[in-house]
């Protein structure tokens, strides 16, 4: 079994950070569950353009507000608490964050090692655990 405490993780390893994100990671793929688990805050008024090209991404929406548009379909979509999105093709997309910092919780298939960054484009890149 694991516990795990998000006040036991801020300040740590498991949180990186980058322009207009944080990332929690409460679970890698050493732990073995096939995915990974994170909490990510958007800061309000935060834009970001991702595309994980060989992730796929389920977002569960606690806290805030945003939008998520689809750069495929040029659709947008409102992201408010109790709203999921899931990036079930890869799909290029614009994060926004709202009036207030959005709160989400997310799982990556396959699970990230804990060390991944956004590359150029908004990916993360498959990294191998030594």
């Amino acid at each position: 079994m694991i516990i795990r405490d998000i006040k036991d993780i801020i300040g740590t390893e498991r949180e990186v950070q980058g322009e207009g994100w944080v990332s929690r990671r409460l679970l890698l793929k050493k732990d073995g569950m096939g995915f990974s688990f994170h909490e990510t805050i958007i800061p309000a008024g935060a834009t970001l353009q991702l595309w994980y090209k060989k992730h796929l991404e389920a977002v569960y929406c606690v806290a805030g507000n945003g939008s998520i548009e689809d750069l495929a379909t040029g659709e947008t979509h409102a992201i408010h608490d109790g709203v999921l999105y899931a990036l079930n093709k890869h799909d290029r997309h614009i994060l926004r964050g709202g009036s207030e910092d959005l709160r989400l919780i997310c799982a990556f298939n396959p699970p990230v090692t804990g060390r991944e960054t956004h590359d150029s484009v908004g990916s993360y890149e498959l990294v191998e655990e030594n």
